[in-house]
């Protein structure tokens, strides 16, 4: 089987409750999401998705997603779409970096891999762990009082885990934790999460603060070092997210002990065949993952499913639905949360069917 064609198409994804914030005064309306399709000679073809957070979440955004497929795109024609670690092998060779361009065509290739072996991504990964797997919900940024009266509307859909977005004013961030943890019930898990945005002195006075409070803190200052130094300051359990780009990164990680959970995004780390070996050296290790990506729709809500299901229970922290939190939908199939819960399909693939009226016309179209 060989790649004969490449096309990706741009999508727009409007947001439910009107945008998402988080640290530094951050903020998206509209994802800018690119889905790939690769068809083969065998006449079977398979989708991908990419959808970074905005242009100044990590070193990615929508254009450059298409940018950088248009360079490789022609690179991969002839090339087997089934011999995963070849393929993500030369496409490093044609193009040095930019992992997130491809993660959407590493996606497209697992549902290729799929559909050629008749069996769910979730089943090539290693087989599924239960009926289904927890999520949590993300509680974009505002003011304190108006961030915990959103658990109990997020609770009412089924969510146990709530990821709090801080990273602002250490005085007001203090109050965000204080309250949305005097919401929080028995077995339910809050994550404090500042997408880098406190410097280290910021960071060490709030988790001061909030020393007697049952949270996780997640990503609090922007270098690996800075987050280190505040790791070895606190008791409350630790999350690193941003600063884990790469399989020596979270390698570093587990040896400096600078993490209790890490958050593995697929599209950070280059697609689903580099998120599996990340994955599974965590397993190895006793490391607790969140497994996602920085953003996305069906598409890339499935891709996560397969991951996450196919993750020992014990070691998967939590995951997400992304296509919940956004209004339209680009593809029949994709899994649905359940009482704040989520399974994979058992439909060969990915086991999703894009909308083609709604992706519209290709912006690139390579063979």
């Amino acid at each position: 089987m060989k790649i004969t064609r490449v096309r990706a198409f741009q999508v727009d994804l409007p947001l439910h409750e009107g945008s998402y914030k988080w640290s530094g005064g951050k903020s998206v309306d509209v994802f800018d999401s690119t889905v790939v399709e690769i068809t083969t000679d065998s006449g079977l073809t398979g989708f991908g998705e990419v959808c970074p957070l905005g242009p100044f979440y990590l070193p990615a955004f929508g254009g450059g997603a298409r940018a950088g497929l248009k360079e490789l795109a022609p690179q991969i024609i002839g090339q087997s779409p089934i011999y995963l670690d070849q393929l993500n092998r030369h496409m490093d060779r044609c193009l040095k970096g930019h992992p997130y361009v491809k993660s959407g065509i590493d996606m497209a290739c697992w549902d290729l891999l799929g559909k050629a072996t008749k069996q769910p991504v979730c089943t090539l990964l290693g087989g599924r762990y239960g009926e289904d797997f927890v999520l949590y919900r993300a509680i974009s940024q505002q003011a304190p009082d108006a961030m915990a009266s959103n658990v109990a509307g997020y609770r009412a859909q089924g969510y146990r885990r709530f990821q709090l977005k801080v990273g602002g004013d250490p005085d007001v961030d203090i109050e965000r934790i204080r309250q949305v943890a005097a919401e929080i019930q028995p077995g339910e898990k809050l994550v404090a999460d500042a997408n880098t945005g406190w410097t280290q002195h910021e960071a060490a006075r709030v988790v001061r603060a909030v020393a007697d409070v049952d949270v996780y803190i997640e990503q609090p200052c922007e270098t690996y070092e800075e987050c280190l130094t505040i790791r070895k300051r606190i008791t409350h359990p630790f999350v690193l997210d941003e600063n884990i780009d790469s399989f020596a990164m979270l390698q570093r990680g587990y040896s400096d002990g600078a993490m209790d959970v890490v958050n593995l995004k697929i599209s950070k780390l280059g697609g689903i065949t580099r998120l599996r070996q990340a994955r599974d050296y965590c397993v190895s290790m006793g490391i607790a993952m969140t497994i996602e990506d920085s953003w996305g729709g069906d598409i890339i809500t499935a891709a996560i499913a397969h991951l996450a299901h196919s993750t020992p229970t014990e070691m998967l922290f939590t995951s997400t639905d992304f296509n919940s939190y956004v209004t339209v939908s680009i593809a029949a199939g994709a899994p649905q949360r359940n009482g704040g819960r989520l399974s994979a399909s058992e439909q060969p693939g990915l086991g999703v069917e894009p909308r083609m009226d709604v992706l519209g016309q290709p912006v690139l179209d390579v063979s």
